[in-house]
């Protein structure tokens, strides 16, 4: 739309229309809020650009309209539709998904009535090169159209994002969302949905999330693209069953591909009482260290910390506790290794003791001086810990963090008052429940009760980009400030415009400018990665436990080997030597010797069970009937080494190519189910040996002939839709594990006429 939109000033006691470029009010200067909403429900369709609804809201987009009177409360909605409570009920995550601004007005034609509006949609808004025209509003792009674009880093942060969501959809039955490109779109490193759509009657599997990242695969960065590959192959074949389970996964590849970027960090801390406060019960680390505006600074340190803490309590203390947990926390952080290692969950659970340990040791103060209800000193708290291309946000109350990157500003904390609790539990929209008195006040601060009450957020984020996270107390947050002002004050110091330590002063300014009625306390830390070199890559490798890189990014493990535990250093004692624990050891190593070769060399272990299968044979009376040689198969098949054996795949009224049987690498143990292709029905297989492991048997097999031959041997060139066209079809003479449970209902023994001289097989048959 060219015309520019009215908007009504949010002061009561102005209330000038403005035109909609405008960024203040010309007659009182108060921000200007923009607020374009994404529209959801039945009738939609009804909605044409450039008509106004309801007096109120102009329809900009094909339905992205524009509240052209922010200020005013929408009328309380009194019955939130189900299929609007996932949106309150996931309000956590609400970096990545938009959330519920109010219901529509109904039309009193009856063309809508069930129509909601959605903020925080991923709606881009590019400023008109014509000043006095509107802006241009654009969707984000779809992760789909611009995967192939972005780094390999940022590839695996996107899947990586989605695993995490993929449970708390889940749960409330949304998670069909994240298998719709439409609605899946990213904003630089951040996915963020569309809308959400309730998932079929059957909820999603990862099967389906697998066949859809499938889709990925062939446009995938050559670093990462045949651990994608694999990646997809486990999730349609249910090897990985839970989203735990693929994050895992995900968090080994990151670890190697991580290498290939560098981050650096500048961190500050500013506090401020105030201009209308006596005394300033806020804290912050680094430790401030000059007088007035007090500061502290941490340049490039390899594990950044920065924490802002805002007391409670007034003169009875608030001051005491803020102070009582930075020195708590950062006494516990001290102990923490400079460099992370794989045990992400590990490093979570810390981060909460020591939030924990800092409520228990001001509880405990409270408790000695007598203190109750009211009179209890406490503090809210913010944290954020950063460990080479990630940062673990820690957070209790109301104190905020900021996510801010080139293209935007998210706040990435929830408030622990009760208005967010009114919304998680699906009472109240947040705005409505912002309007009723006391909503804002705190449901948990550290020192209000014991440790078995509270309920530390610790968040996850991996960086990919330069970007900054904002700590603040509501000093700052209040009304909006940071919203309002981020792309002006800290926009710059990533455009390289500004230094740190001039826009934190900035921020206080604000804070004490235009809100000013409390303490105020910032902490900035600022991230930048670079990208290394191969060099430096593979520097970076050979200081770091783990797997050896050769390759630009690193060569990844082969087959399966994410999926292993890391080799364990045999610690040896200087004890005098024995001759018994010696005897014992070279017979143990050659048990052992016997055992792997039995294993592991098909030749050795086929002849091992051959022979034992001999052995049995003389033990058994001989059959009175010797059966005849044919081409057609028998009812069962006896499985024992040796025996040859036909796939019989019935084709499925629904799907000629519903039901497969999957051959996996032979290199490796068969737990770790590495698959290298599809059987296609009618295939002739070998038995060439049997292992049973983890409560599994599997049969290790050769296959001797196919009915078919594949077109390609590239999986990428095959339609992800169903299981077997997912795989390559397997050739004559490849070897691989399969589950005998998965597999004997498709197979019987065959014996054949003549044996083809190519295949290899049915030699032993013959013998």
């Amino acid at each position: 739309m060219g015309d520019t939109a009215q908007i009504i000033c949010s002061n009561l006691n102005c209330q000038a229309p403005n035109p909609e470029t405008h960024r203040f009010c010309q007659q009182c200067r108060t921000h200007l809020a923009k607020r374009y909403l994404w529209v959801v429900g039945k009738g939609v369709e009804a909605l044409k650009p450039g008509k106004s609804i309801g007096e109120r809201f102009l329809l900009k987009e094909e339905r992205i309209v524009l509240d052209t009177q922010p200020g005013i409360p929408l009328p309380y909605t009194e019955d939130i539709a189900d299929w609007i409570l996932p949106y309150l009920r996931l309000f956590p995550y609400q970096l990545h998904l938009p959330q519920v601004y109010g219901k529509l007005p109904p039309n009193k034609k009856g063309k809508y009535k069930d129509i909601w509006l959605l903020e925080e949609a991923p709606i881009q808004v590019i400023p008109n090169q014509k000043l006095s025209k509107s802006p241009v509003l654009v969707l984000l792009p779809e992760l789909t159209k611009v995967w192939q674009d972005v780094t390999p880093m940022r590839q695996l942060n996107w899947l990586w994002q989605i695993a995490h969501l993929w449970q708390p959809l889940s749960s409330e039955g949304v998670a069909a969302s994240l298998l719709n490109s439409e609605l899946l779109r990213v904003e630089g490193q951040v996915v963020r949905l569309l809308e959400l759509q309730n998932s079929p009657a059957q909820e999603p599997t990862l099967r389906q999330l697998g066949q859809f990242w499938w889709q990925l695969v062939p446009k995938a960065k050559p670093e990462i693209e045949e651990f994608l590959q694999q990646l997809c192959q486990q999730m349609i074949a249910e090897d990985l069953v839970s989203s735990e389970e693929l994050i895992g996964e995900l968090d080994k590849i990151l670890q190697v591909v991580g290498r290939s970027q560098t981050c650096s960090y500048q961190t500050i801390t500013v506090t401020d009482t105030g201009p209308t406060r006596q005394r300033n019960e806020d804290a912050c680390y680094p430790p401030p260290s000059s007088p007035g505006v007090k500061q502290g600074e941490n340049s490039h340190s390899l594990s950044p910390t920065v924490i802002v803490c805002d007391g409670i309590g007034g003169h009875d203390g608030g001051n005491v506790a803020s102070q009582l947990a930075i020195e708590t926390v950062q006494q516990w952080l001290d102990k923490f290794p400079q460099r992370l290692d794989s045990n992400h969950f590990e490093l979570v659970r810390q981060l909460e003791n020591s939030v924990l340990e800092a409520n228990d040791r001001i509880s405990q103060r409270n408790d000695n001086e007598g203190r109750s209800e009211r009179q209890r000193m406490g503090t809210t708290i913010v944290m954020a810990k950063g460990y080479a291309s990630e940062v673990y946000i820690t957070h209790i109350g109301d104190s905020r963090a900021y996510w801010i990157t080139r293209t935007g500003c998210h706040q990435v904390t929830l408030d622990d008052d009760i208005a967010s609790r009114e919304v998680r539990l699906g009472y109240s929209l947040y705005r409505e429940s912002l309007q009723q008195a006391g909503t804002g006040a705190l449901i948990q601060a550290l020192g209000m009760s014991s440790s078995n009450h509270l309920r530390p957020t610790v968040q996850r984020f991996i960086l990919d980009e330069d970007c900054i996270f904002l700590l603040c107390s509501d000093g700052l947050s209040d009304n909006d400030r940071v919203e309002q002002n981020w792309d002006k004050e800290i926009l710059p110091v990533l455009e390289k415009k500004v230094n740190l330590s001039t826009a934190a002063a900035k921020l206080i300014q604000i804070a004490n400018t235009q809100n000013g009625h409390d303490n105020v306390t910032v902490g900035l830390v600022y991230y930048q990665v670079k990208q290394n070199s191969p060099q430096q890559t593979q520097q970076k490798a050979n200081t770091e436990q783990g797997i050896a890189v050769n390759s630009p990014l690193g060569k990844l493990p082969e087959s399966n080997q994410f999926s292993q535990l890391k080799t364990r250093l045999l610690v040896v004692k200087n004890n005098p030597p024995s001759l018994f624990p010696l005897l014992a050891g070279v017979t143990f190593l050659l048990g052992l010797g016997g055992l792997l070769a039995y294993l592991w060399v098909p030749a050795i272990g086929y002849r091992v069970d051959s022979f034992v299968s001999k052995i049995k044979q003389q033990q058994q009376p001989t059959p009175t009937i010797t059966p005849t040689p044919t081409n057609n198969p028998k009812p069962a098949a006896s499985l024992s080494p040796g025996t040859l054996i036909q796939v019989t795949i019935p084709p499925s009224p629904t799907n000629q190519n519903q039901k497969t049987l999957l051959l996996r690498q032979s290199s490796q143990p068969p737990q770790n189910q590495s698959i290298i292709g599809s059987i296609p029905d009618g295939s002739i297989l070998e038995i060439e040996r049997k292992d049973e492991r983890q409560q599994e048997r599997w049969l290790l097999v050769k296959v001797c002939s196919t009915p078919l031959e594949p077109k390609s041997n590239n999986p990428k060139q095959q339609p992800p839709q169903a299981v077997p066209s997912t795989f390559r079809v397997i050739k004559p003479g490849e070897r691989g594990w399969i589950k005998e449970s998965e597999s004997q209902p498709y197979i019987q023994e065959y014996s054949p006429s003549e044996s083809p001289a190519s295949s290899g097989c049915y030699s032993s048959a013959r013998d």
